[in-house]
């Protein structure tokens, strides 16, 4: 053992040597682990932005689909009063003695309307479905209950006036009258 100790009392060189670069290599290794957690956070970044922007890619165009859709919504709304009073004509629509200028007249508004509804089909905007179908609040406004043993009750038995939907929307309510059961 007394070879072991050092005469002098000085510190070895190999071992402060070694101590050294352990202090290095654990200096760098936290170095390596602090680099990589800060390259997995910025990845983490990264992919969360990447996420959010198509996100937002995907509502905008859910978006600027629907504003389309939904864009001649105010103007059709105005337009049903012309279905309205084309409808109101023809069902007083005369005889079939009348003059050949007026089944003229009422054949040009039958025209004039089925015009106007292929327009609508055109964009997306159609009548909703009433007598026979069941009572549905978002599409029909029921005006009156009617006692019947024909119709099941919550159906409708009778329109008013015409509904109309714009894609999945209502633009105005069908005018309704709905079954109800017999006393």
């Amino acid at each position: 053992m007394a070879e072991d100790k050092n005469p002098t009392d000085e510190p070895n060189p190999d071992i402060a040597l070694e101590e050294a670069l352990v202090e290095e290599l654990d200096e760098r290794d936290l170095e390596i682990v602090k680099l990589k957690e800060e390259a997995a956070q910025l990845k983490d970044r990264l992919l969360r932005t990447a996420a959010d922007m198509d996100n937002f890619r995907k509502r905008a165009e859910r978006e600027k689909a629907e504003a389309t859709l939904y864009a001649a919504t105010n103007f059709a709304r105005d337009l049903l009063s012309v279905s309205d009073n084309m409808q109101r004509a023809i069902a007083h629509r005369p005889a079939e003695n009348a003059s050949e200028e007026t089944k003229n007249l009422f054949a040009g508004i039958e025209m004039t309307e089925r015009e106007l509804l292929n327009i609508f089909q055109r964009y997306n905007i159609r009548k909703v479905e009433t007598v026979g179908a069941k009572f549905d609040p978002h599409f029909h406004q029921a005006l009156f209950e009617m006692p019947t043993s024909e119709y099941p009750p919550g159906t409708v038995v009778q329109e008013m006036q015409s509904g109309f939907a714009i894609g999945d929307r209502c633009l105005r309510p069908a005018m309704v009258g709905v079954a109800k059961a017999e006393d």
